[in-house]
């Protein structure tokens, strides 16, 4: 089951004021990045946040997934709790790199 438009929009919703957000597809799902920062993946109606030392004592209550096949453990974020999520992504943000842009083919 892909994500659905509505709830990629309600993640939005969710985090709204941490910083400047969008979201882009990718492979049939969503990466969604906050002040140009890749932070938070949404496969399945389920948003994940990458498994990192920093997160772990924020974290120790969250459950653990895979977001798509070959893919990483995450955690799997509660974005209904709006406080906590905006927590965790101001922990995310100073750490999380801007990604380098992709040379284009000549």
């Amino acid at each position: 089951m892909a994500t659905s438009i509505d709830f990629i929009e309600y993640v939005c919703e969710q985090i709204t004021g941490v910083g400047a957000d969008r979201y882009k597809k990718m492979f049939g799902e969503y990466m969604v990045y906050v002040d140009d920062k890749p932070i938070l993946l949404v496969c399945d109606n389920t948003v994940f946040v990458k498994m990192l030392d920093d997160l772990k004592e924020h974290m120790v209550n969250a459950d653990i997934g895979f977001p798509y096949p070959g893919a990483k453990e995450h955690y799997v974020l509660d974005i209904d709790n709006a406080e906590f999520c905006k927590e965790i992504i101001q922990i995310l943000l100073p750490i999380t790199p801007i990604p380098k842009p992709k040379k284009k083919k000549k």
